[in-house]
């Protein structure tokens, strides 16, 4: 497979330096991306720079993931309208230990084999500098001058920038510079990726190494477009907050629930870039959704493939029956296996009661229950009558007037879902 042709195709090409692809061609190339350990989990905005890195090994090369110990500490200004808050180095080697675990479903860090993921830290070579060290071998090869032209720099040096700019974030790039260096001299790293805001920082690494190592020296660039939607909305956000990769962050029913809410024309972007399916299948694909976008097939399948690679197949399978309880195909089976955040999740915003664990554990009789109880029923015949006429399910399963709720009805020993008709839902929480 060749690289770079791969990148195009998936729309995964913002900008590279002349050269790159004859490097590709020539050898096997080592390259890397930098990652923040700003948090203990990825979330989705991190996936197109480690796609890019999967997509670097399947075609034969060697990744590094650079985590960003010592640049975590600094915070970069690109596309940032403020400083970060900085975190102590034991919370940044617990993020790094996290974000490794992640990026082993992606990578195979097989130091066995000639192309083998690496994953290093800043903080290592960092930590060594001192302030009179740096300025001396790294800060004099690059002038204030062209520090300043750099877009990050401008705009947070502008009139419309109400909170400046720290010397400590203004040297970002000269320590990303570093990374590179330290990268092509340790590790014979010739290429650095990452997303289109970072192509400055990046250039300037390429700058760095030719003025300190010579015109031989020769470091390239590739930066991929930022991801956006398609209603300008920013990508992987939601009012909740980000998309993780940690399940215990973002629960798989709602990653999953995020890739199948796509809309058209995103699903269309995302699925050559955020899976590994083939050109000709991502085609007919796209083929078949426009001739039936109701089936929403596109986005079964986008949500399908990344649940699976971030989770794992038990997980979208119990994702995928999740859904289906709103749309009146879920079992009784199907609620009992769910865990209680997604029971939560599924359900927030129905109708809610709170009933006493004495009377759940006593059984109440059914029309009691719907109206006593939950106000299902507004009266006593009225919900004879929704009995009679099968309108009635208790946790799935419809059920007559001589039917008595009990212990064997609580989900998770605590919830019954009681439904009326096919679309109005009830959540009874069971107070102990």
């Amino acid at each position: 497979m060749n690289f770079i042709e791969e990148l195009q195709w998936r729309g995964m090409i913002h900008d590279m330096t002349p050269g790159l692809t004859e490097q590709l061609e020539n050898e096997m190339t080592t390259a890397y991306v930098g990652i923040d350990p700003t948090a203990d989990s990825l979330h989705i905005g991190h996936l197109v720079s480690v796609m890019m890195l999967k997509h670097f090994q399947v075609c034969g090369h060697r990744p590094i993931v650079l985590i960003g110990g010592a640049t975590g500490m600094i915070g970069d200004p690109s596309g940032k309208s403020k400083e970060r808050n900085l975190l102590d180095e034991q919370t940044l080697q617990q993020n790094q230990e996290s974000i490794k675990n992640q990026l082993s479903k992606f990578l195979d860090f097989n130091q066995n084999k000639p192309n083998g993921a690496l994953m290093v830290n800043n903080y290592d070579w960092m930590k060594e500098y001192s302030f009179l060290q740096f300025i001396r071998d790294i800060g004099k090869h690059i002038t204030v001058n062209y520090m300043m032209a750099k877009d990050s720099v401008k705009t947070r040096l502008s009139a419309e920038s109400k909170e400046g700019m720290s010397f400590t974030e203004f040297s970002y790039q000269l320590v990303q510079g570093t990374d590179f260096l330290v990268l092509f001299q340790q590790h014979n790293c010739k290429l650095q990726m990452g997303g289109s805001d970072q192509w400055g920082n990046i250039i300037t690494g390429t700058e760095l190494i030719r003025r300190k190592l010579g015109h031989d020296a020769k470091a390239f660039a590739l930066t991929c477009p930022l991801i956006t939607k398609a209603d300008g909305g920013k990508f992987g956000k939601t009012e909740e907050g980000n998309i993780w990769l940690d399940p215990a962050k973002t629960s798989p029913y709602s990653f999953y629930q995020f890739w199948l809410n796509t809309s058209d024309e995103d699903a269309i972007s995302y699925i050559k870039i955020f899976t590994l399916l083939q050109k000709e299948e991502i085609d007919q694909l796209i083929e078949n959704h426009r001739k039936a976008p109701h089936q929403r097939e596109l986005q079964k399948v986008l949500a399908r493939e990344i649940t699976i690679m971030i989770h794992s197949k038990e997980e979208y399978e119990l994702a995928v029956d999740a859904s289906e309880i709103l749309f009146g195909k879920g079992t009784t089976d199907t609620l009992k296996r769910l865990k209680e955040d997604v029971l939560l999740n599924i359900f927030e915003g129905v109708p809610q009661s709170n009933v006493s664990s004495n009377d759940i554990y006593k059984s109440i009789p059914i029309v009691d229950f719907l109206t006593d109880f939950t106000k299902i029923s507004s009266s006593k015949r009225e919900a004879r009558e929704f009995l009679r006429n099968g309108a009635i399910s208790i946790n799935k399963e419809r059920v007559g007037e001589d039917y008595m709720i009990g212990e064997n009805d609580l989900l998770q020993n605590r919830y019954i879902l009681a439904q009326r008709g096919k679309k109005n839902y009830y959540l009874i929480i069971c107070d102990y």
